[in-house]
């Protein structure tokens, strides 16, 4: 069978291996479009991320292969990857990697600068027993629902050992153009059934660094810290009635200081929220007082 790709695309071919099985696929990437818009997609090439941005902000988190990649701890933390421009960027930034156009090196669009390892990143969440989170380990699947210029919509799954039972998340994403917080909506179950549990959304100080601010009456909570000079505000909102508590969790140990939100799955096992950030090099959010303005309208 005979496959035209459109002349202004780029052919990129890769091998995956699964179960020790090589398989080849291809994926067509289209020549760089400035036109702002919504994207999500999952990304082999660069060990199974699993990356969404828009107009304002981009987002990934780590994949099965990550564990054969790396040896730093990552799990289900989100990584923020620190975008100045309106247009799409993840396609561009993951092709210009093995060119050695790192994106860890702001070129004029932005940069990942912001470090995840085994912490909770911008959002992610834990299961909350006898005070301590109890992680997963990456993302096991993904699917896409819906991409439009306007709005993505993705879900990811995790699989959690409580004392030798399973539980499974299903996380539902979904990122809309103009909004710098993508909402979450995270359904656990076990055995397929809701299931009632305490739940944390962390956001990582950075060991620290970051300063934070908890708003248990407003549903939110902020960290601000400096990353090469600039700042950048990371954060969590949700339902004021939603919160159980909030804390700073400080520890010695590297990647394991939080601000933690505390909630409960409902009735459907579900639990919603949204996260984001805002950088002071993009401009609108410059200082902590602006973040946390605005934080303070999510649910106003």
């Amino acid at each position: 069978m005979k496959v035209t790709i459109p002349s202004n695309a780029k052919k990129y071919l890769f091998a995956l291996t699964f179960a020790g099985i090589p398989a080849f696929s291809s994926v067509a990437v289209q020549a760089q479009d400035q036109t702002p818009s919504t994207f999500a997609r999952f990304v082999p090439e660069r060990a199974d991320d699993f990356a969404w941005e828009n107009d304002l902000t981009a987002f990934r988190v780590y994949g099965p292969a990550i564990k054969v990649k790396s040896n730093e701890g990552e799990n289900s933390g989100i990584d923020c990857w620190l975008k100045r421009v309106p247009y799409p960027i993840i396609n561009k930034w993951y092709a210009g990697e093995p060119k050695g156009i790192s994106y860890h090196k702001d070129n004029g669009e932005g940069y990942d600068a912001y470090s995840v390892g085994s912490s909770r990143g911008c959002g992610g969440l834990a299961i909350w027993k006898n005070g301590k989170m109890l992680l997963s380990g990456p993302y096991k699947t993904s699917k896409v629902i819906e991409s439009t210029p306007q709005k993505t919509v993705f879900e990811l799954t995790y699989d959690y050992d409580v004392d030798g039972d399973n539980i499974h998340e299903v996380k539902r994403i979904t990122i809309e153009l103009g909004k710098r917080l993508f909402d979450v909506q995270a359904t656990f179950t076990k055995d397929n059934k809701p299931v009632a549990l305490d739940i944390a959304i962390g956001v990582t100080t950075h060991d620290g660094k970051a300063a934070t601010t908890l708003n248990l009456k407003g549903g939110w909570m902020a960290c601000w810290e400096k990353i090469d000079g600039f700042g950048l505000g990371t954060g969590v909102a949700i339902a004021p009635q939603k919160v159980v508590e909030m804390y700073e969790i400080k520890s010695p140990k590297k990647s394991e200081s939080h601000a933690v939100l505390i909630t409960k799955t409902d009735d459907a096992g579900q639990v919603n929220y949204r996260a984001g950030y805002g950088w002071e090099k993009a401009g609108v959010i410059k200082t902590t007082e602006d973040w946390q303005a605005f934080l303070a309208l999510q649910n106003a």
